[in-house]
């Protein structure tokens, strides 16, 4: 990106732009890997943990030929694991059941775990959040919650107060798009958040008014979501407002009629245009 100073034409580096698997799920992730470099992303998340009982996600076990894959893929196209997906903190969450996931994940060069919170015992789920940060830590990982306003954690304000009620310097609030604007949040908030406290943005769009039942909300978060800046939300507030080391990626589900090429290359040109 260039900016005009005076007579001075000044370069920027572009911010790099990563991709989350849920954009094209029914891929798997060596091919994924290979797509979302084709398109023009230098990094990738990958769904390694299912979100919801029967949703699709894909194993890849330390030292495992389908983790050889994959690293081998991501080495051949020069693009990085950024983070990996999705893990809900309920009532009955264990933190030592992940440890082969982490372990796997963190072997594959993987920074961020991906979680929401979703416990109404509040001591309970901070408990059990610190746990995972600290889990993650051992493999030198971070742990980033994500608001959803079908669950408890619904807000961005909830979640900042969780992460900061953890003490855990690798805890970090999530900033999705759709969830974020749609639950009450404004760039303001963004540019008031400690430093350290964001270290993952995801970027997409909607349209039309805010769904108000929880099933709305989980269809619009799986199927309504749009590129980018084709939308309604204020994003372009959003990413004037981004944090300085935030990771950016673009959360966009697929569209039946698309192929997976034509749709990560359509979410990269999208966010490209704005990010810069």
């Amino acid at each position: 990106m260039e900016t005009a100073t005076g007579s001075t034409l000044v370069k920027h580096p572009l911010r790099p732009l990563g991709v989350a698997h849920f954009s094209a799920i029914d891929v798997d992730p060596a091919k994924f890997v290979s797509l979302a470099a084709a398109a023009g992303f230098s990094s990738v998340g990958l769904r390694l943990h299912p979100a919801f009982p029967g949703a699709p996600y894909y194993e890849l076990p330390a030292a495992s030929d389908t983790a050889r894959e994959v690293k081998a893929r991501m080495n051949g196209e020069g693009i990085s694991l950024y983070d990996i997906e999705f893990v809900v903190i309920g009532p009955d969450f264990d933190a030592a059941a992940l440890t082969s996931m982490l372990e796997g994940a963190s072997a594959l060069g993987a920074r961020r775990l991906n979680v929401c919170g979703d416990d109404p015992d509040r001591g309970r789920l901070m408990a059990n959040f610190a746990a995972l940060c600290d889990l993650a830590a051992t493999f030198g990982m971070g742990v980033d919650l994500e608001n959803m306003g079908w669950r408890t954690v619904a807000s961005f304000n909830d979640s900042l107060s969780i992460v900061q009620g953890s003490s855990r310097e690798n805890a970090g609030a999530l900033v999705d798009a759709l969830h974020f604007f749609r639950n009450g949040g404004q760039a303001k908030d963004v540019s008031s958040v400690p430093e350290g406290m964001i270290r993952s943005i995801q970027l997409c769009d909607a349209r039309g008014p805010a769904p108000t039942t929880a099933d709305q909300m989980v269809s619009e978060a799986r199927t309504g979501r749009f590129a980018p800046g084709l939308g309604e939300l204020p994003v372009a507030s959003l990413i004037n407002v981004l944090p300085a080391g935030a990771a950016v990626s673009v959360e966009v589900p697929i569209h039946a009629s698309q192929s997976p090429e034509e749709h990560l290359r359509h979410l990269h040109d999208a966010a490209r245009a704005l990010t810069g």
